[in-house]
This record gives structure tokens, C-alpha cells and sequence, in this order.
């Protein structure tokens, strides 16, 4: 893991914290020889198709959206010109199966 993407989650406030530590780990679940690395200022995965970013309240899970279908763009909450994202704004709005799967439709996809 990245000393840098680890201090940058360690000098979160709650629940941003927890929040960022459990998505990391669902990432590293789901792909475990993923790479991650800061770019943008925030934890990148997978050369730029996921990031993770801290916000005042709430933690925003993105995803690339190349090649994505309408239909699965409609499964994010927000859009950006080239990434999708989910908003999670505490530890029970992390909904597991969900996230698994979009990280699986973007990888296969980008």
C-alpha cells in the first residue's frame, strides 16, 4: 500500500476516515494487485479509473466512465466530463454488492 495514499486517509476527519479506509479495502478486495497512487491530490486506483476523495461531508467514490452505456451511467449519483462518482456519507451507506459490482463494470469496460 502507499505511504502517501495512507497518510492522506489518516489525516481525515470522521467518518471521512473510516469512510476512505473502507473503500480502499473493498477495492484491494476486489482487483488485489491493484495499483494505487495519488494523482489529482487524492488516491487514484488502477492508473486513473477509480479514485477516492475526502470531502466536508461526504467521501466520493469515482469511476471512469469510458465505455459505459447510458443505462450504467445512470447507476452513479454524480458526472464529471470523464468520471462517474457515488456519494457515501457514512459507514452504513456502503453498500458492499453494489460497489463490487461497478468496480467490476468499469474495470471491464475501461
Amino acid at each position: 500500500m502507499d505511504k502517501k495514499i495512507t497518510a492522506y486517509i489518516e489525516k481525515q476527519k470522521s467518518p471521512q476516515k473510516e469512510i476512505c479506509q473502507k473503500l480502499r479495502g473493498i477495492i484491494f478486495a476486489t482487483f488485489p494487485k491493484i495499483n494505487e497512487e495519488m494523482k489529482w491530490s487524492v488516491p487514484a486506483f488502477g492508473g486513473g479509473k477509480f479514485y477516492i476523495v475526502a470531502l466536508k461531508d461526504h467521501v466520493n467514490l469515482g469511476f471512469s466512465k469510458t465505455g459505459l452505456s447510458k443505462e450504467e451511467l445512470s447507476l452513479f449519483d454524480g458526472e464529471a466530463k470523464t468520471m462517474m462518482n457515488i456519494q457515501i456519507s457514512s459507514l452504513k451507506d456502503i453498500d458492499n454488492k453494489k460497489i463490487v459490482k461497478l468496480l467490476k463494470l468499469v474495470n471491464a469496460k475501461s
